[in-house]
């Protein structure tokens, strides 16, 4: 989809853009297939596009062979990109396969929804998909968190962000952008590479910089189930308070003399803060506070 075409869409329809919904539209070709060549699509795979707007992202998806599952929350965007690729939109996760699309060599489903709630109230395996989508920058994070978090989280995700987002992402032990989401969503997924794109190709320009970033899913093992929750639990309370020493923030929740050895073990110095612990210190710690026996555990 070419700018000139974009903007004539949005004119004719008289359709101004939701800035509170992050409506930047990446309309540069270029930067399209770059993204979907990140993601390695393959003819017939499963891709869950959200935030599709005008549907250029999910016009190159298709193109590839992807048959396509796109979530759009603007009920204006979603009508206009019913029209444009045939087909019928609806307002539910679909249980059967997309159906086709007029003139597309990929299959499509598009739902006219709020994602992050769809994410939330209905679980579903996502094992064997590819997120591939421009995310609206307003949400992102938390779509990002809540995939990543799932039961049967996607293989691969290959997300447009800010590029502020990518390098928290990115981001290792020591370094500022080390945080909260850099561990919840690399407790899952490992960095595989990531590109800036211009602001002058997406549609308005956006404030900030942007980046795409491939995240591919690791081994599974890790952790169990129930060590996943935990790690979550001191991730975040280890981050708490950033200034203040990880040790002393984790002793609110879990024993004292628990945590002491466990710092010992690991080599931790007792004044360290979380940004200096790395993804290693934190499954371990999961894996030692997961197998608390039930008289030492507290309820969180």
């Amino acid at each position: 989809m070419r700018l000139s075409e974009m903007r004539h869409l949005l004119a004719a329809r008289n359709l101004q853009l939701t800035r509170s919904l992050g409506q930047n539209f990446l309309h540069d070709a270029n930067q399209l297939r770059r993204i979907v060549d990140l993601a390695e699509i393959r003819r017939g795979e499963r891709v869950l596009e959200i935030g599709p707007g005008l549907g250029p992202l999910t016009e190159h998806l298709l193109a590839a062979g992807a048959d396509v599952l796109a979530i759009e929350k603007d009920a204006r965007l979603v009508a206009v990109l019913a029209e444009r690729l045939g087909v019928a939109p609806c307002t539910t996760l679909p249980d059967v396969a997309p159906t086709p699309a007029a003139g597309e060599l990929g299959r499509l489903r598009l739902v006219q929804a709020d994602a992050l709630r769809v994410l939330e109230d209905q679980p579903r395996d996502w094992s064997a998909w590819k997120l591939v989508a421009n995310l609206p920058y307003s949400v992102a994070s938390p779509i990002l968190v809540e995939l990543a978090s799932a039961e049967r989280a996607p293989a691969l995700l290959v997300v447009t962000l800010q590029l502020e987002v990518v390098r928290r992402l990115q981001a290792g032990p020591g370094s500022k952008d080390y945080g909260v989401l850099t561990l919840l969503v690399q407790m899952r997924y490992e960095p595989r590479g990531s590109f800036r794109i211009p602001a002058d190709c997406f549609f308005p320009a956006p404030d900030v910089e942007s980046a795409c970033i491939a995240l591919a899913r690791r081994p599974a093992g890790a952790l169990t189930a129930a060590g996943e929750r935990v790690f979550r639990q001191v991730v975040r309370r280890a981050f708490s308070e950033r200034r203040k020493k990880a040790l002393k923030l984790l002793k609110f929740d879990w024993p004292a003399p628990v945590l002491e050895v466990a710092w010992s073990d690991l080599g931790l110095k007792p004044d360290e803060r979380a940004e200096n612990l790395t993804r290693d210190h934190f499954l371990e710690l999961a894996r030692r506070l997961t197998n608390l026996p039930a008289h030492e555990r507290r309820t969180l």
